[in-house]
């Protein structure tokens, strides 16, 4: 059964074809998960403590085919470690787009600084150009809001989220048929 250091999960199905998208002509092995089924895991695994592995313990009201009982391990491992990698490739794009968004709000910081010192030069005490020299600034320091928000905080969901299904990847998968 589950060791001490695993979380355990446990689903109730009436039929394990609940579990998968009907929807989805897939072979078996590679079929989608059904999104009700899906949604309920990851809830499940993010309220649970981290650093430690998944056991998915799926308790069935009727008893599947030896077929489709055998293959739902590897059918629910292979669609966690398919969605591990999709959420791989989607951070590595998000922060090669926050790397453009970076060097394009400091290029455009250079350029609003660069141009509110030679404005202040000018100025003479000029209060409308006082003020364009305020806002140059301002608005070039704002550009880099965006970026740094993304490398300050957007990212951490994101690397969360691939460490899940990372973990949802490598889980065992138990099923327990009704008692005939």
């Amino acid at each position: 059964m589950s060791a001490p250091e695993c979380n355990h999960l446990e689903l109730k199905l009436r039929e394990l074809a609940q579990l998968f998208n009907l929807m989805d002509p897939s072979p078996f092995h590679e079929r989608d998960l059904d999104a009700a089924a899906e949604n309920f895991i990851l809830d499940w695994a993010r309220e649970l403590p981290s650093g430690r592995d998944f056991e998915l313990v799926i308790r069935l009201g009727t008893r599947p085919s030896r077929q489709l009982a055998d293959g739902t391990d590897e059918a629910v491992r292979n669609y966690f470690a398919n969605r591990a990698l999709s959420a791989q490739r989607t951070l590595r794009r998000k922060l090669r787009l926050a790397r453009r968004h970076l060097f394009v709000a400091l290029s455009f910081l250079g350029i609003c600084l660069t141009v509110s010192r030679i404005i202040d030069n000018q100025s003479l005490g000029s209060p409308l150009l006082d003020t364009l020299v305020l806002s140059l600034d301002i608005i070039g320091w704002v550009a880099l809001w965006r970026p740094a928000e993304f490398f300050l905080y957007d990212w951490w969901p994101l690397r969360e989220d691939l460490q899940l299904y990372e973990r949802l990847a490598r889980m065992p998968v138990t099923l327990i048929f009704p008692e005939t």
